[in-house]
């Protein structure tokens, strides 16, 4: 799939105060790696979205992942902010 990026274009999608933060649920981002999806993501969101990621946990297709992950324009990313309440 060519979306005239350098890098992949990998769909974000952010739940909770991450979406909230943002403004949608769902948004292709480039980048080679999470870590490169998540500072592109928080240039175009601004500092409540970049906020929220410090506290969110990240995913790749369903799995916990480090930052330097590599994604590809096959993979969704998702941001899982912290959920209140629980125990």
């Amino acid at each position: 799939m060519t979306h005239g990026y350098a890098s992949p274009v990998a769909v974000l999608r952010l739940f909770a105060a991450a979406r909230e933060a943002a403004g949608m649920s769902s948004v292709e981002v480039a980048g080679a790696t999470v870590s490169d999806v998540l500072v592109s993501a928080a240039a175009r969101f601004g500092s409540g979205f970049a906020d929220v990621l410090a506290t969110s946990k990240v995913w790749v297709n369903g799995e916990e992942v480090p930052l330097d992950h590599p994604v590809s324009d096959k993979d969704e990313v998702a941001v899982l902010p912290p959920v209140s309440g629980g125990t």
